[in-house]
């Protein structure tokens, strides 16, 4: 029973700090808090002795004698402040206000004493309670506000934008209490008690606040945008709009949106540093990659890039993995069959050669109904409808195979069962219209200016459709993968002898390999490989690789100006230019 009462206690305490951090979050969405985590109790170390604390360190009574102010005694937060919050708000409420109510409730920076109220000494800042006096680093008070007793709570919000702190009483805002205050001193919340029975808790976050702070944030927000898009700005003969319109020209130029870049050049006069015939070609290599047709990609950069390949080994190793993924997946073309590998003959380009790694499979044969073997033969037909209705009853038998002969391919065991079926026997499902939304998603996705995809990865399998399998669960076009996979790790360890150890090599054959460790690598926990999310960092940096090879930047200009203005309002914050927490970039870009 106490067991159980344990875990239900703990389970509550994990339910609670995940509700805390997710409204902190909310409160405080510029402040990362691995850097600079945000108050959330009252320190047990960082108090005078006078102070005991209950209730998760959240709240305080006073255990002194309460004869004279040098009976005082104060907690601080168990944090600072981050100035990236650029206004920061705790409420305390008051539990008890004990024999005369002598409260402080401020804020104060590492080391001030804590045998006194907040405000009394330098750097420390308080609301008192018995006189509704504001005390700033001294100790003489100023009026300020009313008094507070048992059930008022009271607010206490830094505005680290314009370095001022006002207090609210029970909800209401009293006013500005301090200006200039030294936000870069690292400022703690702070309580002070000084007479017995007084007992005060802070919420940090933990429940809503009475106080509206989120209309005060967003009303600062607004000043914020307000200040930035009336920033002056002297476009001297349009330099500036020159400017603004090279460079999104040139990110459209980049990432391949052909038809969009024409339009715009049109309507602004802007040329293209590429040829459009080369920006066509990267598009329809993108278009491959993101529809996981990773050989014909690979292919048909070597025809229209040559050497290009060679000269990066470690780039064309990368895109090798990431089609042998694309083979367990069952999407590349040497694993679908003769049917789906006619796009050369609808863009009018490629040759019959293929990469070294790839067997002469391919053919232009035209499509037939979807998901039917064509009879060369009835022996063949039959031996192909007896394997696929085997590995449906018993994929774990099928996996087990899979893993015998992954492992001698990892150990380039020449002996392993290396036979290689021609495909052309085989035919496939037609997936142009899948094909034409993969590459939609891939393409929008691309081109996410900050390099992060927010896209999900769906791996759930129709309900009509059958339970997934490796290759489309086709017994030649495994033997077909595993030989590929022999390659890939002769290849690895030919790069390892030419070129020395490569970890980022290692890793990403290794987790290829490790899908075939699963019956259903799908549901794995490596399955997010399979994800078509995944082909976008393989399309990004082949991309790359081909505009640096014609002397254009890699990375598009929009991109390296957002990257390093993210980067300005990084070192901002840390600075403590509280203005940063309302300057998000990613407002803009929406």
């Amino acid at each position: 029973m106490a067991t159980r009462t344990g875990s239900s206690m703990e389970g509550q305490n994990n339910t609670a700090q995940a509700a805390l951090f997710a409204r902190l979050k909310l409160l405080y969405p510029a402040v990362n808090q691995d850097e600079t985590p945000l108050p959330k109790s009252w320190s047990p170390k960082d108090k005078f002795n006078y102070i005991g604390l209950s209730h998760n360190n959240l709240r305080v009574h006073y255990k002194g004698m309460g004869k004279t102010h040098k009976d005082a005694a104060s907690v601080r937060a168990t944090y600072p402040i981050p100035a990236s919050c650029g206004v920061y708000y705790f409420e305390v409420k008051i539990i008890s206000k004990g024999r005369d109510g002598y409260m402080g409730i401020g804020l104060s920076a590492q080391g001030v004493n804590m045998n006194r109220l907040p405000g009394w000494d330098k750097h420390s800042y308080g609301y008192h309670g018995d006189d509704g006096h504001s005390f700033c680093s001294s100790g003489t008070g100023h009026p300020y506000g009313p008094t507070f007793t048992t059930g008022d709570v009271i607010g206490c919000c830094v505005n680290m934008i314009d370095n001022t702190c006002f207090y609210t009483k029970n909800g209401v805002n009293l006013g500005v209490a301090f200006s200039d205050l030294p936000i870069s001193s690292n400022l703690y919340p702070t309580v002070g008690l000084q007479t017995p029975g007084e007992v005060v808790e802070a919420n940090f976050g933990q429940h809503p606040f009475v106080f509206d702070i989120e209309d005060y944030m967003h009303e600062w927000k607004q000043k914020t945008r307000t200040t930035i898009d009336r920033f002056p700005v002297n476009d001297i003969k349009g330099e500036w709009q020159t400017a603004l319109q090279k460079i999104v020209s040139t990110y459209l130029v980049h990432h391949g949106y052909c038809a969009t870049a024409e339009s715009f050049a049109r309507n602004t006069g802007q040329a293209f540093q590429e040829e459009l015939a080369s920006i066509k070609n990267r598009q329809r290599i993108q278009k491959l990659v993101l529809a996981g047709r990773m050989g014909e990609a690979i292919e048909t950069t070597q025809q229209l890039y040559p050497g290009l390949l060679e000269r990066n080994a470690n780039l064309l190793f990368m895109l090798k993995c990431r089609q042998f993924i694309e083979m367990v997946n069952g999407t590349d073309s040497e694993v679908r069959g003769a049917a789906f590998r006619s796009p050369r003959s609808r863009h009018g380009s490629g040759s019959g050669s293929t990469s070294p790694v790839h067997s002469n499979i391919h053919s232009n044969r035209p499509a037939h109904s979807p998901n039917r073997i064509i009879q060369t033969s009835s022996s063949s037909n039959n031996k192909a409808q007896q394997q696929q209705q085997q590995q449906s009853n018993d994929l774990s038998t099928i996996s087990e195979q899979h893993m015998n002969a992954a492992n001698s391919a990892m150990n380039g065991d020449s002996g392993a069962d290396s036979r290689v079926v021609d495909l052309n026997d085989i035919e496939m499902e037609d997936h142009s219209t899948e094909e034409s939304r993969v590459i939609s998603n891939g393409n929008a996705t691309n081109g996410v200016i900050n390099g992060t995809s927010h896209v999900e990865c769906d791996m759930e399998v129709d309900s009509s459709s059958q339970k997934r399998q490796l290759c489309g669960g086709n017994q030649a076009a495994i033997e077909k993968m595993l030989q590929y996979g022999r390659e890939l790790q002769a290849m690895s360890v030919q790069l390892r002898r030419e070129y020395g150890k490569n970890e980022s090599n290692k890793k990403a054959l290794q987790d290829a390999f490790s899908l075939l460790a699963y019956s259903d690598p799908w549901n794995s926990p490596v399955g997010n490989q399979l994800c078509p999310v995944r082909r976008e960092p393989i399309c990004a940096a082949l991309n790359s690789a081909i505009l640096e090879s014609h002397g254009l930047p890699k990375q598009p200009p929009l991109e390296l100006a957002i990257g390093q203005a993210a980067e300005c309002m990084h070192l901002m914050s840390k600075s403590g230019i509280g203005s940063s927490a309302f300057a998000s970039i990613h407002d803009y870009l929406q």
